[in-house]
């Protein structure tokens, strides 16, 4: 096992060593890439699924929950799932950045904030989808998050209805109870499986299918960047017990 190093300046230089010596490297991802943006993660003492709600946020989050209850499935999404004011951190820069030299080949992400995009990420597969899609179930339109926002088009329940068809609008995310897409599944495990360099940032590694494709690995070099042990610190070559964000200040 890999002796974790929690200073982030040496995490930092011992990450970049790395990167320069690798020629394919991927990106797998969590929330808490994006906790240095002020999007909050889900399982550590301060995330999601420590705040007390009418339901809680694994219920809410599920697709028999939208089902039945779409009004207050929407009120959760709109104040908690959706931060437009929310903007690329460090470890978002950087990946994007790594990208456009030619070293990064993708990022794999359990996010569904959109923020390696606005970093300037271009092949970035969202496993569980984006806020930043919300599509008809009639008709297939596609809308904004803004537009979700907006609640221009809601019914007299608040929930958003397409002002094409009157179609119910449901979020371009996977909700528990449902199936990842097929296309980014082989896209992401594709990726993983012909990288030298696998870098894992900002995940419990717990939730799974997701947690399961790291599996796919087969390079030679597999680094681990949070905050908490994960269940691959054992398999890692380099673990970096630290602020993903400042890791990848280099």
């Amino acid at each position: 096992m890999a002796h974790a190093i929690t200073d982030p300046v040496e995490a930092a230089a011992q990450l970049k060593g790395r990167v320069d010596a690798a020629k394919k490297v991927v990106f797998f991802g969590g929330a808490g890439v994006s906790t240095a943006s002020g999007i909050p993660d889900f399982r550590s003492e301060d995330g999601l699924y420590s705040q007390h709600f009418k339901y809680p946020p694994e219920t809410m989050l599920g697709h028999q929950f939208f089902c039945e209850h779409t009004a207050e499935f929407y009120r959760f999404y709109r104040e908690r799932m959706i931060a437009l004011e929310a903007k690329p951190n460090q470890a978002h820069k950087k990946l994007a950045e790594l990208e456009a030299e030619g070293k990064l080949t993708a990022v794999v992400t359990q996010n569904i904030d959109g923020l390696h995009q606005a970093a300037g990420s271009k092949n970035v597969f969202e496993l569980h989808g984006s806020v930043h899609r919300n599509i008809c179930r009639r008709c297939g339109a596609t809308y904004s998050a803004e537009w979700i926002l907006g609640r221009e088009n809601d019914d007299a329940d608040g929930v958003p209805r397409c002002p094409e068809c009157g179609g119910l609008i449901k979020p371009d995310v996977v909700l528990y109870g449902e199936s990842l897409d097929e296309r980014v599944i082989e896209g992401a495990v594709g990726a993983i499986a012909d990288a030298d360099l696998l870098i894992i940032g900002g995940t419990s590694l717990v939730v799974y299918p997701a947690a399961g494709l790291v599996q796919y690995f087969r390079g030679d070099d597999l680094v681990i960047v949070n905050k908490q042990p994960t269940p691959q610190d054992r398999a890692a070559n380099l673990v970096c017990a630290c602020d993903i964000a400042r890791a990848f200040d280099f």
